[in-house]
């Protein structure tokens, strides 16, 4: 695979990780599950309102996941954004989600395929699950189909290694012949057409 090649070329010349925001009363996270985490993170962190985004692995069957062993256990690859809810409410950060993935995908995402890279949304709280039941039903009716998303309520988030925090940033030619190799924005515009990535912000 593309993206396994790369991340194993990245290992040796990339040394910190994602950076860790300041706590503060208004902040909240979700957990959400969209394919390749590279790409999660490195579109949520363009979201006004999103604080930090950190790459990892949940849903699985072991506890401390890697990169290696992940996929055997059960885990998808996921990101762990935190926002502040004065800013942006969890209502549309998953409007933002679904507009960036292929949510009636139920085999995976773009070229990477398998449980691990299917979407999900892992609730942190009831009044969370609630929402994404609702968002959800009201996605199912723009798009005229069923979504293969599954909602669920949260379980342990692993932060993945250091070598995947970051990684658009850190090895942005690497990262861009993957994403484009991998077909995820000509994807994502053919099924959301002039909906695709809103609430993205465009970066040169």
């Amino acid at each position: 695979m593309i993206r396994t090649l790369l991340a194993s070329a990245a290992l040796a010349t990339t040394l910190t990780a994602a950076p860790i925001a300041t706590a503060i009363a208004a902040q909240q996270t979700a957990i959400l599950a969209g394919g390749c985490f590279w790409c999660i993170e490195k579109d949520f962190e363009k979201v006004k309102g999103v604080v930090d985004v950190v790459s990892g692995y949940t849903g699985g069957t072991t506890a401390n996941p890697t990169y290696k062993n992940h996929v055997a256990a059960g885990h998808r690859e996921a990101v762990k954004v935190t926002y502040d809810d004065s800013k942006i409410d969890y209502a549309t950060l998953l409007r933002i989600f679904y507009r960036s993935v292929d949510p009636t995908d139920a085999g995976g995402q773009f070229c990477d395929r398998g449980h691990s890279y299917t979407t999900a949304i892992y609730a942190t709280t009831d009044a969370q699950l609630k929402t994404a039941k609702t968002v959800q039903a009201e996605t199912e009716g723009v798009l005229g189909k069923p979504l293969a998303t599954e909602i669920t309520t949260a379980k342990p988030f692993t932060a993945a290694e250091d070598y995947h925090q970051n990684y658009a940033s850190k090895n942005p030619i690497r990262y861009n012949f993957y994403r484009r190799s991998c077909g995820r924005d000509s994807g994502v515009k053919a099924l959301w057409g002039e909906q695709a990535y809103q609430g993205i912000a465009k970066t040169s």
